[in-house]
């Protein structure tokens, strides 16, 4: 057997990592327990970390590039090893390969509503759920705090731990920063932003990432405030309320009196419905308060023909008393209907015109 084909099968030259993957965060290189030659080279791809552990100790780290690895371009870890006048002889040490590329479009949301005390609403509770993006920038952090020894760390074993990392930072932002939740949906781009300084420094120094991008696609409220949302919504619609009644009971008229194919029977329905709302509104007319005297009369068609002594009295800015006793002596005509007295719309203007 050739000794020196064995010594060399034994020796690693070339140390790489071909990435086809797109949810790689770390990889160890599989030495085999094989040792690294002295020379041997190293390359490292775009969006790519080498890190070398020795020991249980970190060494040096090497950005993209082709590297030959000897004394010079590894002084930490020939510190760390002890060699005083460079090395010739294999060694063992770990290399960890890291990608340090940006991943995109991770989701996050809140598992449990977020409390919260609304001006408008009093407490509430919210939901919310939006993405970010990440990107590895201090690779001994990470491979320490998160990765540690693992063969092959994917994205989808660290994702639950950044999304409740990221929910607890959002959720206790949200709770403190006093906007209306009816503002948060016209605030989404600007509350990302504002958050993206109390996420990062948060999870940098844990983690050894930094969040670039923080998004917020949607914070929504219980069924039941989105019932109360809707309601006063309606109300605004509506507008001024007496002008709705009118048109609504516009509405039943024509569509009771049109005779377009609707049986008699809902025809008079209709009707009924109608003259209900026109009794309501004569109703609700009657409660407004009269004109002072001498102001000008509002010329409306909803004023009665008949006013009781009251309603008489108002007008004149009088006593009900002086009102009956008016119609008694004669100076205000009235006629007496049932129990009570009634005054025509035209003596009382009569009256007033003298």
């Amino acid at each position: 057997m050739d000794i020196l084909g064995f010594i060399k099968g034994e020796l690693l030259e070339i140390i790489e990592f071909n990435d086809d993957s797109r949810d790689t965060l770390a990889w160890r290189f599989p030495d085999d327990d094989k040792a690294i030659k002295n020379g041997a080279q190293l390359i490292v791809r775009e969006s790519q970390a080498a890190q070398f552990v020795y020991v249980g100790q970190y060494g040096d780290c090497f950005s993209p590039g082709k590297h030959s690895l000897v004394t010079d371009n590894i002084p930490v870890l020939t510190k760390l090893k002890g060699w005083k006048y460079g090395f010739q002889s294999p060694f063992k040490a770990d290399v960890y390969f890291v990608t340090t590329r940006l991943f995109t479009g991770n989701k996050w949301g809140t598992a449990n509503p977020v409390m919260m005390r609304d001006k408008d609403f009093g407490i509430v509770r919210l939901r919310a759920f939006g993405s970010f993006d990440f990107r590895i920038t201090d690779v001994p952090v990470f491979l320490k705090e998160v990765a540690g020894t693992d063969q092959h760390f994917r994205l989808d074993e660290f994702a639950d731990t950044m999304r409740s990392r990221i929910v607890s930072i959002f959720s206790d932002a949200l709770a403190s920063c006093g906007v209306p939740a009816l503002d948060v949906a016209s605030r989404y781009s600007e509350l990302g932003d504002a958050l993206l300084p109390l996420i990062n420094p948060a999870v940098s120094s844990k983690y050894g990432i930094e969040i670039t991008s923080f998004i917020v696609e949607n914070v929504s409220v219980p069924p039941e405030v989105e019932a109360a949302i809707d309601k006063r919504s309606s109300m605004g619609a509506i507008g001024n309320l007496n002008d709705y009644v009118k048109f609504q009971m516009a509405e039943s008229m024509t569509k009771g009196g049109d005779g377009g194919g609707g049986s008699p029977a809902a025809a008079a329905g209709q009707m009924a419905m109608g003259f209900g709302m026109a009794q309501e509104m004569m109703k609700s007319m009657q409660a407004q308060p009269l004109p002072l005297p001498g102001a000008a009369t509002p010329v409306s068609t909803g004023v009665p023909e008949l006013l009781s002594p009251e309603q008489a009295a108002q007008i004149l800015g009088v006593s009900e008393a002086d009102v009956i006793a008016s119609i008694d002596a004669g100076d205000l005509k009235g006629k007496k209907i049932g129990s009570a007295y009634r005054i025509s719309r035209a003596a009382l203007d009569a009256f007033l015109a003298e």
